[in-house]
Formats: C-alpha cells, sequence, structure tokens
C-alpha cells in the first residue's frame, strides 16, 4: 500500500516545531498561498519507498479532488474524491478506499487550510531558494507526516514528501504546473475496468 493510504492511528500529540516570528508569518503566508492554488495541472515524478521511479499527470482541485494517473508500465491509479482516496493497483486488481481525512494528503484538499489547530507543524526549515515544512494532523501524528517543499520568489510548491507511520517515504515532485483551470467530474471518479477476457457483463 502507498504510504498516501495509511490510515490514522491514535497516540500521544505531535510536538510543535519552534518558530520565529518571521518563521511563523511565513506559515501564515503559505496557509494563504496553498488556499489560493484552487486547481492546477502538472507532470509528477514519483519515488517511492524502494527508489522505484514512476511518472505521469496529475489533476488537483480543490476542496477534496486529486488524480494521479502513472505513465504505464506502472500499474497504479490514485483518484480522490467524494471524501475518498481511492488506490487502484491494475496488476493485482485490487482497490483500496480509504477516508481522505485520514491521510496525510488530505490536509492539501481541505476545503480551508490552516496551518494550527487540527494540524501541526512539526518543523520548519529555510534553504537557499526553498523552504520545508512538515505537518501533521494534531490527532493521530501516528498516521504519518507531509513534507511541502516550496520554491521562494515566487512561492510555488514544488514537491512533497509523504513518511507513512513505518517510517517509508514516497517522494513527489511536480514540473510543467500549470495553475487554474476546471477539470470533468469523470476525473475524480473511479471506475472498475473489466479485467482482459470478460465482457461489460463479467462474461
Amino acid at each position: 500500500m502507498l504510504p498516501f493510504l495509511r490510515p490514522a492511528a491514535a497516540g500521544q500529540g505531535p510536538v510543535p516545531a519552534r518558530l520565529t516570528p518571521a518563521d511563523q508569518q511565513t506559515v501564515e503566508q503559505i496557509a494563504a498561498y496553498l488556499n489560493s492554488l484552487t486547481s492546477l495541472k502538472a507532470k509528477f515524478l514519483q519515488i517511492a519507498p524502494d527508489g522505484s521511479v514512476s511518472q505521469g499527470l496529475a489533476w488537483l482541485e480543490r476542496p477534496g479532488r486529486m488524480r494521479f494517473q502513472y505513465d504505464p508500465p506502472s500499474p497504479y491509479l490514485l483518484v480522490a474524491g467524494y471524501g475518498l482516496l481511492v488506490f487502484h493497483d491494475s496488476s493485482l486488481n485490487q482497490t483500496t478506499n480509504i477516508p481522505l481525512s485520514s491521510t496525510p494528503l488530505g490536509v492539501l484538499l481541505a476545503p480551508h487550510i490552516e496551518l494550527s489547530g487540527s494540524v501541526t507543524v512539526t518543523a520548519f526549515e529555510r534553504l537557499p531558494g526553498e523552504i520545508d515544512l512538515t505537518l501533521v494532523r494534531t490527532a493521530s501524528p501516528e498516521a504519518g507526516s507531509l513534507t511541502l517543499v516550496f520554491s521562494t520568489n515566487p512561492l510555488q510548491l514544488r514537491q512533497w514528501a509523504v513518511r507513512d507511520a513505518q517510517d517509508k517515504v514516497t517522494r513527489v515532485t511536480l514540473y510543467d504546473v500549470e495553475l487554474g483551470g476546471q477539470f470533468p467530474d469523470h476525473l475524480f471518479t473511479f471506475v472498475p475496468q473489466p479485467q482482459a477476457g470478460t465482457n461489460a457483463n463479467g462474461r
């Protein structure tokens, strides 16, 4: 199972990062920027925990909708919509459904993104031309963390890393990003395809 789909777990609260006033101001600017991202289309490059690399097209439409369409030979498809994150592995003909609210990526797709309260900033780092921000759900930090990587001047989301409960990390880099636009509903709806050798009636 991909780290996107690790369910939440109960446990102790997270330890928040120590932020300077300047850091806190930047976090607020990042929250405002993320809330301004209503939709985007991009190419993506994904590095899995085992080092394998895949790529494809991604669509994101807030609130609550996302699609990761992996290029062949990858057998994966990831679709978020209607409160669920659906992961399909065509090589195994297996589909997994997880409530979006219990996954780290659900933070990005919330109707209104707040980087406080239900979300805790656990790490903040400034690098040349880059800001890294790590988030967990306050109520279930053991479910995993989401590290967002932004370029600066201007502020833009370029990468994220999902760390699951087993400490495995999946990194996704976005490129050729197109902001805005409206996408058809079918992109965010998973429709099972008949297996090879069957017709639409399953025969």
